[in-house]
Protein backbone atom coordinates (compact mmCIF):
# COMPACT_ATOMS: atom_id res chain seq x y z
CA UNK A 1 0.00 0.00 0.00
CA UNK A 2 0.86 3.48 -0.68
CA UNK A 3 1.72 5.67 2.33
CA UNK A 4 -0.14 8.55 3.17
CA UNK A 5 2.35 11.03 2.27
CA UNK A 6 2.63 9.59 -1.27
CA UNK A 7 -1.07 9.55 -1.09
CA UNK A 8 -1.46 13.08 -0.09
CA UNK A 9 1.38 13.78 -2.60
CA UNK A 10 -0.50 11.96 -5.63
CA UNK A 11 -3.33 14.00 -4.83
CA UNK A 12 -1.73 17.14 -4.96
CA UNK A 13 -0.13 16.29 -8.76
CA UNK A 14 -3.39 15.26 -9.76
CA UNK A 15 -4.86 18.39 -8.93
CA UNK A 16 -2.28 20.44 -10.34
CA UNK A 17 -2.47 18.18 -12.99
CA UNK A 18 -6.35 18.64 -14.37
CA UNK A 19 -6.02 22.27 -12.62
CA UNK A 20 -3.32 23.36 -15.70
CA UNK A 21 -5.33 21.87 -17.96
CA UNK A 22 -8.77 23.20 -16.65
CA UNK A 23 -6.84 26.64 -16.55
CA UNK A 24 -5.19 26.52 -20.06
CA UNK A 25 -8.21 28.37 -21.63
CA UNK A 26 -6.74 31.71 -20.29
CA UNK A 27 -2.75 30.71 -22.45
CA UNK A 28 -4.34 30.61 -25.79
CA UNK A 29 -5.12 33.95 -26.73
CA UNK A 30 -1.75 34.82 -25.23
CA UNK A 31 -0.66 33.59 -28.20
CA UNK A 32 -2.78 35.98 -30.79
CA UNK A 33 -2.14 37.29 -33.42
CA UNK A 34 -1.68 33.41 -34.29
CA UNK A 35 -4.34 31.64 -35.97
CA UNK A 36 -5.09 28.49 -34.22
CA UNK A 37 -3.24 26.39 -37.03
CA UNK A 38 -0.30 28.18 -36.67
CA UNK A 39 -0.29 27.69 -32.69
CA UNK A 40 -1.00 24.16 -33.23
CA UNK A 41 1.97 23.19 -35.16
CA UNK A 42 3.86 25.14 -33.32
CA UNK A 43 2.83 22.80 -30.25
CA UNK A 44 3.32 19.74 -31.96
CA UNK A 45 7.16 21.12 -33.16
CA UNK A 46 7.77 22.71 -29.47
CA UNK A 47 6.29 19.13 -27.65
CA UNK A 48 8.28 16.68 -29.41
CA UNK A 49 11.36 18.83 -28.46
CA UNK A 50 10.29 19.14 -24.62
CA UNK A 51 9.68 15.15 -24.76
CA UNK A 52 12.94 14.48 -26.34
CA UNK A 53 14.77 16.84 -23.30
CA UNK A 54 12.80 14.25 -20.84
CA UNK A 55 13.30 10.87 -22.42
CA UNK A 56 17.08 11.33 -22.59
CA UNK A 57 17.07 12.89 -19.17
CA UNK A 58 15.18 9.99 -17.83
CA UNK A 59 16.57 7.65 -20.52
CA UNK A 60 13.50 6.00 -21.95
CA UNK A 61 14.22 4.70 -25.09
CA UNK A 62 14.22 1.63 -24.98
CA UNK A 63 10.47 0.98 -26.53
CA UNK A 64 11.27 2.91 -29.66
CA UNK A 65 13.17 -0.29 -31.77
CA UNK A 66 10.35 -2.43 -30.88
CA UNK A 67 7.17 -0.37 -31.31
CA UNK A 68 9.09 0.77 -34.92
CA UNK A 69 9.23 -3.68 -35.53
CA UNK A 70 5.16 -3.42 -34.94
CA UNK A 71 3.27 -2.27 -37.61
CA UNK A 72 0.12 -2.21 -36.30
CA UNK A 73 0.55 -0.51 -33.27
CA UNK A 74 2.08 2.29 -35.64
CA UNK A 75 -0.85 2.33 -37.23
CA UNK A 76 -2.89 3.10 -34.12
CA UNK A 77 -0.05 5.53 -33.01
CA UNK A 78 -0.90 7.35 -36.22
CA UNK A 79 -4.65 7.39 -35.64
CA UNK A 80 -3.82 8.93 -32.02
CA UNK A 81 -1.62 11.27 -33.53
CA UNK A 82 -4.50 12.58 -36.17
CA UNK A 83 -7.04 12.20 -33.67
CA UNK A 84 -5.20 14.57 -31.17
CA UNK A 85 -4.35 16.95 -34.14
CA UNK A 86 -8.44 17.50 -34.20
CA UNK A 87 -8.71 17.95 -30.85
CA UNK A 88 -5.77 20.19 -30.26
CA UNK A 89 -6.96 22.44 -33.35
CA UNK A 90 -10.68 22.74 -32.50
CA UNK A 91 -9.66 22.99 -28.81
CA UNK A 92 -7.68 26.06 -29.43
CA UNK A 93 -9.51 27.82 -31.58
CA UNK A 94 -12.94 27.60 -29.68
CA UNK A 95 -11.03 29.07 -26.86
CA UNK A 96 -9.99 31.64 -29.04
CA UNK A 97 -13.32 32.11 -30.82
CA UNK A 98 -15.16 32.88 -27.61
CA UNK A 99 -15.82 28.88 -27.16
CA UNK A 100 -14.78 27.92 -23.85
CA UNK A 101 -18.10 27.00 -22.64
CA UNK A 102 -18.67 24.76 -25.49
CA UNK A 103 -15.56 23.37 -25.31
CA UNK A 104 -16.00 22.60 -21.59
CA UNK A 105 -18.99 20.77 -22.24
CA UNK A 106 -17.15 18.40 -24.64
CA UNK A 107 -15.37 17.08 -21.86
CA UNK A 108 -18.36 16.82 -19.88
CA UNK A 109 -19.57 14.64 -22.11
CA UNK A 110 -16.74 12.61 -22.97
CA UNK A 111 -17.05 9.91 -20.76
CA UNK A 112 -20.49 9.21 -22.02
CA UNK A 113 -19.49 9.13 -25.80
CA UNK A 114 -16.67 6.91 -24.83
CA UNK A 115 -18.95 4.40 -23.41
CA UNK A 116 -21.51 4.68 -26.45
CA UNK A 117 -18.23 3.74 -28.30
CA UNK A 118 -17.70 0.94 -26.00
CA UNK A 119 -21.06 -0.07 -26.72
CA UNK A 120 -21.20 0.66 -30.37
CA UNK A 121 -17.54 -0.86 -31.15
CA UNK A 122 -16.56 -2.86 -28.77
CA UNK A 123 -19.90 -4.34 -28.07
CA UNK A 124 -19.87 -4.03 -24.49
CA UNK A 125 -22.81 -4.47 -22.20
CA UNK A 126 -24.10 -1.53 -20.00
CA UNK A 127 -25.96 -1.23 -16.62
CA UNK A 128 -29.32 0.02 -16.45
CA UNK A 129 -27.67 3.31 -14.60
CA UNK A 130 -25.29 3.64 -17.47
CA UNK A 131 -28.04 3.65 -19.74
CA UNK A 132 -30.27 5.73 -18.19
CA UNK A 133 -27.02 8.46 -17.90
CA UNK A 134 -25.95 8.22 -21.64
CA UNK A 135 -30.06 8.76 -22.60
CA UNK A 136 -30.17 11.72 -20.18
CA UNK A 137 -26.60 12.93 -22.11
CA UNK A 138 -28.21 12.85 -25.63
CA UNK A 139 -31.07 14.66 -24.57
CA UNK A 140 -28.78 17.16 -23.12
CA UNK A 141 -27.41 17.33 -27.01
CA UNK A 142 -30.76 17.95 -28.24
CA UNK A 143 -32.05 20.83 -25.70
CA UNK A 144 -28.45 22.30 -26.46
CA UNK A 145 -29.06 22.22 -30.14
CA UNK A 146 -32.76 23.71 -30.30
CA UNK A 147 -32.03 26.25 -28.10
CA UNK A 148 -28.93 27.45 -30.16
CA UNK A 149 -30.18 26.88 -33.38
CA UNK A 150 -28.15 24.25 -34.17
CA UNK A 151 -25.79 21.35 -32.80
CA UNK A 152 -22.85 21.94 -30.68
CA UNK A 153 -20.41 20.96 -33.21
CA UNK A 154 -17.56 22.76 -31.34
CA UNK A 155 -18.83 19.93 -27.75
CA UNK A 156 -19.68 17.14 -30.07
CA UNK A 157 -16.16 17.27 -32.05
CA UNK A 158 -13.95 17.36 -28.94
CA UNK A 159 -15.62 14.42 -27.37
CA UNK A 160 -15.92 11.97 -30.34
CA UNK A 161 -12.20 13.12 -31.29
CA UNK A 162 -10.67 12.69 -27.51
CA UNK A 163 -12.82 9.30 -27.04
CA UNK A 164 -11.63 7.85 -30.19
CA UNK A 165 -8.10 8.98 -29.42
CA UNK A 166 -8.80 6.95 -26.10
CA UNK A 167 -9.46 4.12 -27.99
CA UNK A 168 -6.65 4.07 -29.60
CA UNK A 169 -3.89 4.71 -26.88
CA UNK A 170 -5.92 2.09 -25.02
CA UNK A 171 -5.27 -0.47 -27.69
CA UNK A 172 -1.15 1.07 -28.27
CA UNK A 173 -0.84 0.36 -24.72
CA UNK A 174 1.92 2.71 -24.37
CA UNK A 175 2.76 4.98 -21.54
CA UNK A 176 2.29 8.69 -21.45
CA UNK A 177 5.58 10.21 -22.27
CA UNK A 178 6.16 7.93 -24.73
CA UNK A 179 3.13 7.48 -26.57
CA UNK A 180 2.86 11.65 -26.74
CA UNK A 181 6.64 11.21 -28.08
CA UNK A 182 5.88 8.49 -30.78
CA UNK A 183 2.67 10.89 -31.88
CA UNK A 184 4.23 14.37 -32.07
CA UNK A 185 7.36 12.35 -34.11
CA UNK A 186 4.13 11.43 -36.35
CA UNK A 187 3.05 15.06 -36.22
CA UNK A 188 6.67 16.46 -36.71
CA UNK A 189 7.07 16.87 -40.10
CA UNK A 190 3.97 17.83 -41.35
CA UNK A 191 3.91 20.86 -38.41
CA UNK A 192 7.00 21.84 -39.67
CA UNK A 193 6.80 22.00 -43.21
CA UNK A 194 3.81 24.25 -42.46
CA UNK A 195 5.27 26.73 -40.49
CA UNK A 196 8.07 26.60 -43.22
CA UNK A 197 5.27 27.50 -45.72
CA UNK A 198 4.01 30.17 -43.38
CA UNK A 199 7.19 31.79 -43.49
CA UNK A 200 7.81 31.56 -46.71
CA UNK A 201 4.68 33.46 -47.48
CA UNK A 202 5.03 35.92 -44.97
CA UNK A 203 1.78 34.69 -42.88
CA UNK A 204 3.52 33.72 -39.97
CA UNK A 205 3.38 35.96 -36.88
CA UNK A 206 6.98 34.34 -35.50
CA UNK A 207 8.84 37.25 -37.57
CA UNK A 208 6.80 40.10 -36.90
CA UNK A 209 5.76 40.01 -33.35
CA UNK A 210 9.09 39.97 -31.65
CA UNK A 211 11.25 37.46 -29.44
CA UNK A 212 8.74 37.39 -26.29
CA UNK A 213 5.74 35.94 -29.39
CA UNK A 214 8.56 33.58 -30.15
CA UNK A 215 9.22 32.62 -26.57
CA UNK A 216 5.24 31.77 -26.28
CA UNK A 217 4.75 29.88 -28.74
CA UNK A 218 7.99 27.52 -27.79
CA UNK A 219 6.44 27.49 -23.84
CA UNK A 220 3.39 25.44 -25.81
CA UNK A 221 5.67 22.37 -25.04
CA UNK A 222 5.66 22.82 -21.58
CA UNK A 223 2.08 23.86 -21.52
CA UNK A 224 1.47 20.40 -23.06
CA UNK A 225 4.37 17.93 -21.44
CA UNK A 226 4.24 19.73 -17.66
CA UNK A 227 0.58 18.49 -16.62
CA UNK A 228 0.93 15.30 -18.26
CA UNK A 229 3.91 14.68 -15.58
CA UNK A 230 2.20 15.76 -12.96
CA UNK A 231 -0.23 12.85 -14.23
CA UNK A 232 1.81 10.46 -14.37
CA UNK A 233 3.00 11.16 -10.72
CA UNK A 234 0.00 10.66 -9.16
CA UNK A 235 -1.54 8.10 -11.31
CA UNK A 236 1.22 6.09 -9.35
CA UNK A 237 0.30 7.74 -6.05
CA UNK A 238 -3.55 7.17 -6.00
CA UNK A 239 -6.16 4.73 -6.65
CA UNK A 240 -7.28 4.89 -10.52
CA UNK A 241 -10.82 5.74 -8.87
CA UNK A 242 -9.62 9.12 -7.56
CA UNK A 243 -8.46 10.02 -10.52
CA UNK A 244 -11.64 9.44 -12.26
CA UNK A 245 -13.33 11.57 -10.00
CA UNK A 246 -10.53 14.38 -10.48
CA UNK A 247 -11.29 14.66 -13.93
CA UNK A 248 -13.99 16.48 -13.84
CA UNK A 249 -11.81 19.21 -12.26
CA UNK A 250 -10.52 20.59 -15.68
CA UNK A 251 -14.14 20.84 -17.60
CA UNK A 252 -15.41 22.26 -14.35
CA UNK A 253 -12.51 25.01 -14.03
CA UNK A 254 -12.88 25.44 -18.29
CA UNK A 255 -16.84 26.03 -17.56
CA UNK A 256 -16.25 28.91 -15.16
CA UNK A 257 -13.61 30.79 -17.20
CA UNK A 258 -16.21 30.62 -19.75
CA UNK A 259 -18.94 32.10 -17.66
CA UNK A 260 -16.87 34.24 -14.86
CA UNK A 261 -13.52 35.83 -17.09
CA UNK A 262 -14.72 35.54 -20.31
CA UNK A 263 -17.99 36.54 -20.01
CA UNK A 264 -19.88 33.72 -22.31
CA UNK A 265 -23.09 34.01 -22.31
CA UNK A 266 -25.72 31.73 -20.53
CA UNK A 267 -29.25 31.75 -21.88
CA UNK A 268 -31.44 29.45 -19.80
CA UNK A 269 -31.78 26.69 -22.34
CA UNK A 270 -27.84 26.26 -22.08
CA UNK A 271 -28.30 26.14 -18.28
CA UNK A 272 -31.37 23.54 -18.80
CA UNK A 273 -28.49 21.43 -21.08
CA UNK A 274 -25.97 21.93 -18.46
CA UNK A 275 -27.71 20.34 -16.00
CA UNK A 276 -28.73 17.49 -17.69
CA UNK A 277 -25.24 16.69 -18.79
CA UNK A 278 -24.34 17.04 -14.71
CA UNK A 279 -26.89 15.33 -13.78
CA UNK A 280 -26.03 11.87 -16.52
CA UNK A 281 -22.38 12.38 -15.33
CA UNK A 282 -23.67 12.00 -11.20
CA UNK A 283 -25.55 9.52 -12.21
CA UNK A 284 -22.69 7.75 -13.88
CA UNK A 285 -20.20 8.20 -11.22
CA UNK A 286 -22.45 6.84 -8.72
CA UNK A 287 -22.99 3.96 -10.66
CA UNK A 288 -19.55 3.56 -11.03
CA UNK A 289 -18.39 4.00 -6.68
CA UNK A 290 -21.15 1.66 -6.39
CA UNK A 291 -19.66 -0.86 -8.33
CA UNK A 292 -16.29 -0.89 -7.60
CA UNK A 293 -17.60 -0.69 -3.88
CA UNK A 294 -19.30 -3.68 -4.40
CA UNK A 295 -16.35 -5.08 -6.50
CA UNK A 296 -14.19 -4.95 -3.50
CA UNK A 297 -16.43 -6.58 -1.28
CA UNK A 298 -16.77 -9.66 -3.24
CA UNK A 299 -12.98 -9.57 -3.78
CA UNK A 300 -12.43 -9.77 0.02
CA UNK A 301 -15.51 -12.42 0.51
CA UNK A 302 -13.56 -14.90 -1.70
CA UNK A 303 -10.23 -14.02 -0.16
CA UNK A 304 -12.23 -14.97 3.72
CA UNK A 305 -13.24 -18.01 1.72
CA UNK A 306 -10.28 -19.50 0.16
CA UNK A 307 -8.52 -19.17 3.52
CA UNK A 308 -11.04 -20.38 5.47
CA UNK A 309 -10.97 -23.62 2.95
CA UNK A 310 -6.90 -23.29 3.82
CA UNK A 311 -6.62 -22.38 -0.16
CA UNK A 312 -4.40 -19.42 -1.53
CA UNK A 313 -6.30 -16.42 -1.69
CA UNK A 314 -8.78 -15.63 -4.74
CA UNK A 315 -6.68 -13.24 -7.27
CA UNK A 316 -7.72 -9.84 -6.79
CA UNK A 317 -10.12 -8.22 -8.81
CA UNK A 318 -9.53 -4.56 -10.38
CA UNK A 319 -12.48 -2.15 -9.21
CA UNK A 320 -13.90 -0.39 -12.56
CA UNK A 321 -12.85 2.99 -12.69
CA UNK A 322 -14.94 5.78 -13.30
CA UNK A 323 -14.22 6.89 -17.66
CA UNK A 324 -11.83 9.50 -17.81
CA UNK A 325 -12.29 12.54 -20.03
CA UNK A 326 -8.34 14.25 -19.76
CA UNK A 327 -6.85 12.13 -19.89
CA UNK A 328 -7.12 8.85 -20.40
CA UNK A 329 -5.44 6.06 -18.53
CA UNK A 330 -2.95 3.95 -20.25
CA UNK A 331 -1.79 0.89 -18.61
CA UNK A 332 1.44 1.84 -17.27
CA UNK A 333 0.75 3.68 -14.54
CA UNK A 334 4.12 6.15 -14.79
CA UNK A 335 2.52 8.57 -17.44
CA UNK A 336 -0.39 9.65 -18.87
CA UNK A 337 -1.79 11.15 -22.27
CA UNK A 338 -1.61 15.03 -23.48
CA UNK A 339 -4.32 16.90 -23.37
CA UNK A 340 -6.08 20.45 -24.44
Amino acid sequence: MKSENEQRAGLLYGIGAYGMWGLVPMFWPLLKPAGAMEILAHRMVWSLAFVAVALLALRRWAWIPELLRQPRRLALITVAAGTITVNWGVYIWSVNAGHVVEASLGYFINPLVTIAMGVLLLKERLRPAQWAAVFIGFSAVVVLAVGAGRPPWVSLTLAFSFATYGLAKKKVNLGGLESLSAETAVLFLPALGFLVWLSATGSATVGSAGPGHLALLASTGLVTAVPLICFGAAAIRVPLSTLGLLQYLAPVFQFLLGVLYFHEAMPAERWAGFSLVWLALTILTWDALRTARRTRAEAVRLAALARAKGQAPAPSVTAPVIPLTTPPLTPEPAAGDPER
